[in-house]
């Protein structure tokens, strides 16, 4: 699970910790998921393995977000090696959620959410927590779901590493013209 340390208001990646799952195990889960048998676990298969841990299904989003990721040749979908990458990405989140998610509501209100993202090294206004709820609360009672969790946090690294690029004095501010801006909000890969 990428971490993060404070600096200058928002938050440095550092690597995530060493561990392992039976490769076994893994494949015997990767054949149950694969249900055409092609040896790729589309967005489909993967929506339909994928629960919240509420019965809910997975944000579609969420689920295109992280074949993307770990999608390495870019075929759609995600091999066995890729699934074993997504299982981990997945499992570390998933434990983050649990660890920020203290009255186990199976959601995340603000204040965890703000706990959370200062635990990876953002500071970052109430206001934004309001709009981070807002944004990615897809059931409308100012909580977020375990996958929503998992997108929020990634469309912030994404967004933060496209930032950090442009900050090369590390200072916290980037100036940039209008069509460089557009740039670099559309060449995001999320």
């Amino acid at each position: 699970m990428a971490y993060y340390q404070q600096q200058q208001g928002y938050g440095q990646p550092q690597a995530p910790p060493p561990g392992g799952v039976d490769q076994g195990f893994l494949w015997n889960v990767f054949q149950k998921v694969d249900k055409d048998r092609s040896g790729q676990i589309s967005t489909k298969e993967l929506g339909d393995a994928l629960s919240n841990g509420s019965w809910t299904p997975f944000n579609p989003e969420t689920i295109r977000l992280m074949i993307g990721m770990f999608d390495r040749d870019n075929s759609g979908s995600i091999n066995f090696q890729e699934f074993a990458q997504l299982w981990k990405y997945v499992t570390d989140w998933q434990n983050c959620f649990r660890t920020y998610d203290r009255d186990n509501s199976g959601s995340i209100d603000k204040n965890e959410l703000k706990t959370a993202m200062t635990g990876f090294g953002y500071r970052l206004s109430d206001r934004f927590y309001d709009i981070l709820v807002r944004k990615f609360d897809r059931q409308g009672r100012g909580t977020v779901a375990f996958d929503d969790f998992i997108q929020c946090c990634v469309v912030l690294q994404t967004l933060t590493a496209a930032f950090r690029q442009h900050d090369t004095d590390q200072d916290g501010w980037i100036q940039i013209g209008y069509e460089q801006f557009l740039t670099l909000v559309f060449n995001l890969k999320s």
